[in-house]
């Protein structure tokens, strides 16, 4: 049976239930499969052995979304090749393709969790009440452990990119 999580985060000042088990730093990553904008598969596996930023957002077409999308873009251009930023929400892929497309997004790969919402369960960030992700940030290393975790307690609110930022380069650090 998934676990429904409840007082964590809140949406527009609402409480809401999420699914999943909480995802704490070093812990396994879970796999996942989601959808790229071209409809193929996607998961954890084919990026293995890269660092993975992974920011979770409810819907690109929202004004923190899409801010949290560029500066995790805007980021990605100075970490090297072998981080992988990867932005995930149930926005469908074609939706991605387009917002993608108008915003010169290059670094982040969109993947949608709308067919089985498989990250979100797998990651605990699914939203019960409104079939969306909430907003997060999960840093995996090469070897699919989890070194940073942050579930935003207001979805409306932005994460703390410093902090990932230097959850990156710690890890940059460690390898050299």
């Amino acid at each position: 049976m998934t676990q429904e999580r409840s007082g964590i985060v809140t949406f527009a000042g609402n409480p809401v239930t999420l699914i999943g088990s909480e995802i704490r730093v070093g812990d396994k990553a879970p796999n996942f499969e989601v959808l790229a904008n071209n409809l193929s598969k996607v998961t954890l596996e084919d990026s293995k052995g890269k660092i993975r930023l992974i920011s979770c957002v409810p819907s690109l077409d929202t004004g923190v979304c899409d801010a949290q999308t560029r500066k995790f873009n805007q980021l990605a251009s100075n970490l090297g090749n072998n981080v992988e930023v990867l932005t995930i929400s149930v926005d469908l892929p074609f939706a991605q393709n387009r917002w993608c497309g108008a915003s010169g997004i290059e670094r982040v790969q969109t993947l949608s969790d709308h067919f089985k919402m498989s990250f979100g369960t797998a990651f605990g960030t699914y939203i019960k009440e409104h079939r969306l992700e909430c907003r997060a940030v999960f840093i995996v290393d090469e070897k699919d452990v989890v070194q940073y975790v942050e579930y935003v307690p207001e979805i409306t609110e932005h994460p703390n990119y410093e902090a990932a930022l230097e959850a990156i380069k710690s890890i940059i650090k460690v390898k050299k």
